[in-house]
């Protein structure tokens, strides 16, 4: 899904450069991508997406750390706790901006 939603970006972004139509084309590509980006679906969609990942995330964490064990080198080690300390002690925000409706 993410890797779509990019591909559609990078082309609205061509688009808007490479075409010479003007500020008033430019004007309502932003409109649209707005009412995109607003409709309560997109936003419920791309929530439940970033959840599914989280949680496949987690499942492969788990999953690798138990098949790794004390092979990994410490500075792995380190980094990867303090992520997840800053996580779990965080507000459980993620850096892809969805909302926690």
């Amino acid at each position: 899904m993410r890797y779509r939603l990019t591909f559609v970006v990078g082309l609205a972004v061509g688009y808007v450069l490479g075409t010479k139509a003007g500020r008033e084309r430019y004007e309502q590509l932003r409109k649209s991508a707005r009412q995109v980006a607003q409709n309560p679906a997109v936003r419920n969609t791309a929530e439940s997406a970033a959840q599914q990942g989280r949680h496949f995330a987690d499942k492969a964490y788990t999953a690798v750390s138990d098949k790794v064990g004390d092979r990994m080198p410490d500075s792995v080690a380190q980094r990867v706790r303090s992520l997840r300390e800053r996580n779990a002690n965080g507000s459980g925000a993620d850096d892809w901006g969805t909302s926690n409706t």
